[in-house]
């Protein structure tokens, strides 16, 4: 595994710290990004290059999934159990990639968000097991961001950040929440500058921070 020099993303306050031994003893050797840092401290940068070099075809959609999960669910303790059971349920990784196919454009626009959204919530096409939309948008937020463009942006929508969005935001506070109410709240991001700039996710991470 390799030890890399990671980026803090503007706003982020915290790398999240796992046990990489336990994360790869409970995964299908095929699904591990070997880019990760193997010290097991892990920076939205670290899953950031793994979605850039999937995008560029050097990393599996399955290495990118995991790579989001393992960074997603942190210390949690059932992490990898789930993380395998949404892996085991797309061995080929053609469920993720149909749902990735539209943000993995250049330039994703608002119907591609929406379709992408969407298919990650429909068992004919790309539902997983242990993957709602509070790990889904994280998959779309690493895959679908595009730095220092500004406008509507693919952030992650979760329990936290919805506990904590105004009502301006349009979302719902509870879980399961409608491509329309996502779509809703990264308008409302787009328009408010983050801390020291205008990126929609350094907006996002200030909601989660109470800022």
């Amino acid at each position: 595994m390799q030890v890399t020099d990671s980026v803090v993303v503007s706003g982020e306050q915290a790398p999240v710290t796992v046990r990489v031994d336990r994360w790869r003893a409970g995964l299908p050797p095929d699904a591990w990004p070997d880019s990760l840092p193997s010290t097991g401290v892990i920076w939205r940068s670290d899953v950031f290059a793994v979605a850039d070099a999937y995008r560029a075809g050097s990393a599996s959609v399955r290495q990118l999934l995991t790579a989001v999960l393992v960074w997603g669910y942190g210390p949690i303790g059932y992490g990898p159990w789930r993380a395998a059971r949404s892996l085991g349920a797309d061995p080929e990784g053609e469920r993720l990639a149909y749902a990735l196919e539209e943000v993995s454009t250049p330039a994703p626009d608002e119907e591609a968000l929406r379709t992408a959204y969407r298919r990650f919530r429909d068992p004919d096409h790309a539902r997983l097991p242990w993957l709602g939309p509070g790990l889904f948008t994280k998959v779309l937020y690493f895959v679908g961001y595009r730095r220092g463009v500004g406008g509507v942006q693919p952030l992650i929508l979760d329990r936290l950040v919805a506990s904590r969005l105004p009502a301006e935001a349009g979302v719902g506070r509870r879980n399961g929440w409608s491509s329309e109410e996502w779509l809703a709240y990264l308008r409302w991001a787009a328009e408010r500058p983050g801390p020291g700039g205008v990126e929609a996710d350094g907006v996002e991470m200030a909601v989660v921070h109470d800022r």
